[in-house]
């Protein structure tokens, strides 16, 4: 099945280009050999046809994963992915996050303890001496968008609670607490101008940014993702939605799309469903935000490399999340690659530790991509 995928995803990339078979697959296996570049990822982002500083300066998945084995240690892995230590590690740094209600967490054999239950009786009973109405239920692991859904209004019923869904839908609160872990967090009000792009959903804007060894931040790319209408989510990565670059330095939004998926993207001026414009708005109060990110990741310096999800409240920006090995799907977005960023950042903590007479220990991701290492770091 994977042989008939990629044999028709070529056929569409030659009928697109308007090239040969032996040419595309030749330009493949060149950027294969130079840039240990995937099938999936020269069809996906069209490199085919993008410009000669697009190529040279994307990042792919392989590369990336050797930087970040560095950058970003696997042994810190589970701060980042794991949404409730996420909030401890953030609280601690006073780093704004949305209030987490409730964390619930069926292995724990205790029962509520502040703001964490482990049944049924012990959620209803956190909520409910926090008068919890409307909340955000996601799960401590989940991406992408995937199982999180806003409430609009909980009506408490003895043992139970009545649960409105945005969308319309009603469940109960019993119905959700599964064998997996769930955090119940404050719905964030976004700034009117965010809202006014799509107000159904928390349109979000994704920072990259890196830590060098002199404590200097640098912010190597930004977009923003935006909801369809009726949507909650702004996710991008099964496509159904809006996105746009950022320019890091004047927050003027550009390049908007409308992102249906991979090479199913149509260039847009203002957004589909509510008509609003895009490109060429500047967001207010960009230089503060900026500041106030590059001091985030100061404090966090365990992650030198991070892709921070980003809500703008009238109170500043929040943190939803945090993504230490996040995709590469934002160098569509932002029309440019952020390889030389990255590697850049790579090769000052490869000096650094190689001056300290470290013995970094990177707990590997994926060993195969180790043997890449003396490679990528003799690359040009």
């Amino acid at each position: 099945m994977r042989i008939q995928k990629i044999i028709l995803e070529l056929k569409q990339t030659v009928k697109e280009g308007n090239k040969s078979v032996l040419g595309v697959v030749l330009d493949y296996l060149s950027l294969r050999k130079r840039k240990w570049l995937l099938w999936n990822e020269y069809y996906n982002y069209e490199l085919d046809r993008q410009s000669s500083e697009f190529r040279k300066n994307f990042l792919g998945a392989i590369e990336q994963g050797v930087y970040l084995e560095l950058l970003n240690p696997f042994k810190y892995y589970i701060l980042a992915r794991n949404k409730y230590l996420t909030h401890l590690v953030l609280e601690k740094e006073n780093i704004p996050m949305p209030e987490l209600y409730c964390y619930y967490n069926p292995e724990r054999g205790v029962t509520s303890d502040g703001n964490v239950s482990n049944d049924l009786f012990s959620t209803i009973q956190v909520l409910k001496a926090k008068n919890v109405k409307k909340c955000v239920v996601k799960e401590t692991e989940g991406s992408h968008g995937d199982s999180v859904f806003a409430v609009n209004g909980i009506i408490y019923e003895g043992d139970d609670a009545l649960m409105e869904i945005v969308g319309g839908r009603t469940v109960r609160l019993s119905t959700i607490l599964r064998q997996y872990p769930l955090l119940f967090e404050q719905r964030i009000i976004q700034t009117k101008q965010l809202s006014d792009f799509n107000p159904t959903s928390v349109n979000t804007i994704r920072f990259m940014t890196v830590l060098f060894p002199n404590g200097e931040v640098e912010i190597i790319g930004t977009f923003i993702k935006i909801g369809r209408a009726g949507s909650f989510v702004d996710n991008a990565g099964k496509g159904g939605n809006v996105d746009a670059g950022i320019d890091s330095d004047t927050g003027e939004v550009y390049g908007a799309i409308e992102f249906n998926g991979f090479r199913k993207s149509l260039s847009i001026d203002s957004h589909p469903d509510t008509g609003c414009a895009l490109n060429g708005v500047v967001l207010d109060n960009w230089n503060f935000i900026c500041r106030k990110l590059k001091s985030f990741q100061q404090k966090i310096p365990f992650l030198k490399a991070v892709g921070w999800d980003v809500a703008l409240t009238d109170n500043g920006p929040v943190i939803i999340e945090i993504n230490d090995f996040w995709d590469t799907t934002g160098q569509l977005f932002i029309k440019k690659g952020w390889r030389e960023s990255i590697r850049k950042c790579y090769l000052a903590w490869y000096a650094q530790n190689l001056k300290d007479n470290v013995n970094y220990d990177m707990g590997r991701r994926n060993p195969a991509k180790m043997s890449l290492k003396e490679k990528v770091i003799r690359a040009v």
